[in-house]
């Protein structure tokens, strides 16, 4: 029944290309193959966990197979004509034209069918994640949030809100800056305010979401509230992607250079928005009702806080490299904040605002995130993107080690060190280590899927808000074939 199921799913996808290549009745065809697909995709899913899924690493999809490489080379050349050649998708776009004139009253774009497409694969696959998981009410919960946040807020609300406030751009309510690096370019902002009270209002919500609303959420939730429970990238990651969550590099090397880059990604988030800003904004209040030094004083405040709080009052949080790295970037900010508003130079950081911008949307909003994120899923494992270079999961990291309740705690006295935790980490951490020493696992990293709990077979890790000062420790320390005492609790009072 699975290959039937297969080859149904098969049928509903070469339906929509070659439908569109041969101009065929529109509604018709994208009934018919997402139809095929649905069933294709859900059929399959249910035969797949009637039982438990066994052989991942022999499977030739699941271990970098020649299947994989092949689905990895198709997405790659898809996200290619999506970004450069869009109009090879011409074709294929046309089919949805019934479809965006009903939702948004406007012809589709190349954008409307990847929104069409990336929903229905969160929905789809979502269902065969529920399957999948379906004694697990965690999993349940957090599947069903990821697809409800992702179709009612990332593609049924912006088509909706086009077609009555059409002066006001696409505005999707969970993507936030940085990861949606273009929210406060000059031509958004200048829609926003010019349509009036809601453009302001969505304005001032893009400004609450970073310093109010998800540093609260994160302070109670961990970052899981936004990358496992929200985000549209983790939600592909989570549904379509569960296939390959099990290939994360766990790699000492790959950690190094998930810390290094990530931040690098993020730092240069930071320069390209204040450089566009900054470029769009005058010296008097004409325009906005903020000035360019008003913006200036701002961005010099908040570096100075956050250098205070994370280098004086945090230290001892933050390894040595990463203090480092910290203090030369907030130096370079405010050096040239404070060159802007001494000099007040056409280009901030001496360089076109708009060859930043464009450098980070190539590299970062296509490159990086499409094309490797998405692209590499079968080979690289689902989360390439959000645990090497989204600058959202980067700030939320920050604010996860800091100062968030959230942590995964461990029993270690019962933990058989199986490695199942670690095998299916799709951020790639070691949670075996963790739980052999009985430590509580407060990660930067870690996006609070909660697979790790669902796959440990003696009930080790515990997803909490809040952990009992009296948490068990393992007596033992356990590396290799060595074992050690662990004073700290024979030591216990």
């Amino acid at each position: 029944m699975k290959k039937i199921y297969s080859i149904i799913g098969l049928i509903g996808l070469v339906s929509l290309i070659v439908g569109g290549i041969l101009s065929l009745a529109q509604t018709v065809i994208l009934v018919v193959s997402f139809g095929c697909m649905t069933l294709g995709v859900v059929g399959y899913a249910y035969e797949l966990h009637k039982h438990h899924k066994n052989g991942v690493y022999q499977n030739n999809l699941s271990s970098r197979g020649f299947t994989a490489w092949v689905l990895g080379l198709v997405l790659c050349v898809f996200y290619i004509l999506l970004y450069f050649y869009s109009s090879f998708l011409e074709p294929v776009i046309r089919l949805f034209d019934p479809l965006s004139a009903n939702l948004s009253g406007k012809p589709a774009t190349q954008w409307f069918v990847y929104g069409c497409l990336y929903t229905f694969s969160i929905l789809v696959f979502g269902v065969k994640f529920l399957f999948k998981y379906r004694g697990n009410p965690y999993q349940q919960f957090r599947t069903l949030s990821v697809m409800f946040f992702q179709f009612v807020f990332a593609f049924f609300l912006p088509e909706i809100m086009a077609r009555l406030h059409g002066d006001i751009p696409y505005y999707d309510f969970k993507n936030i800056w940085p990861l949606n690096y273009y929210q406060f370019e000059g031509w958004r902002v200048k829609q926003f305010v010019s349509s009036g009270g809601l453009g302001i209002g969505l304005l001032l919500f893009s400004v609450l979401s970073i310093f109010i609303i998800s540093p609260i959420l994160t302070y109670k939730f961990g970052k899981r509230w936004y990358c496992s429970w929200v985000c549209g990238c983790g939600a592909l990651a989570e549904t379509a992607g569960d296939t390959f969550r099990h290939l994360s590099d766990k790699s000492v090397k790959a950690w190094k250079l998930e810390r290094w880059l990530i931040h690098v990604v993020l730092g240069f988030a930071i320069l390209m928005t204040v450089a566009v800003v900054y470029s769009y904004l005058r010296s008097d209040y004409s325009k906005y009702l903020i000035r360019r030094q008003d913006f200036l004083w701002f961005i010099l405040a908040l570096n100075g806080l956050l250098l205070f709080y994370l280098l004086k009052i945090k230290k001892s949080f933050l390894a040595k490299d990463a203090r480092f790295g910290i203090l030369v970037f907030g130096i370079l900010l405010g050096g040239f904040v404070c060159y802007g508003l001494i000099a007040e130079p056409k280009h901030l950081f001496l360089f076109q605002s708009e060859t930043l911008r464009k450098s980070y949307s190539f590299m970062i909003g296509s490159m990086f995130s499409g094309v490797v994120g998405t692209g590499f899923y079968p080979i690289f494992g689902s989360r390439v993107w959000c645990r090497f270079g989204c600058p959202m999961a980067a700030i939320l990291g920050f604010q996860q080690k800091l100062f968030s309740k959230f942590r995964i705690t461990t029993n270690g006295g019962q933990c058989i060190s199986c490695g199942n935790c670690s095998t299916y980490c799709e951020m790639g951490i070691d949670v075996k280590s963790y739980a052999q020493r009985g430590e509580n696992i407060v990660r930067s990293s870690c996006v609070g899927c909660g697979i790790c709990s669902a796959v440990c077979p003696r009930g080790v890790l515990k997803l909490e808000n809040d952990t009992p000062h009296d948490k068990l420790k393992n007596p033992l320390f356990m590396t290799g074939n060595t074992y050690s005492l662990n004073t700290d609790v024979l030591n216990k009072k």
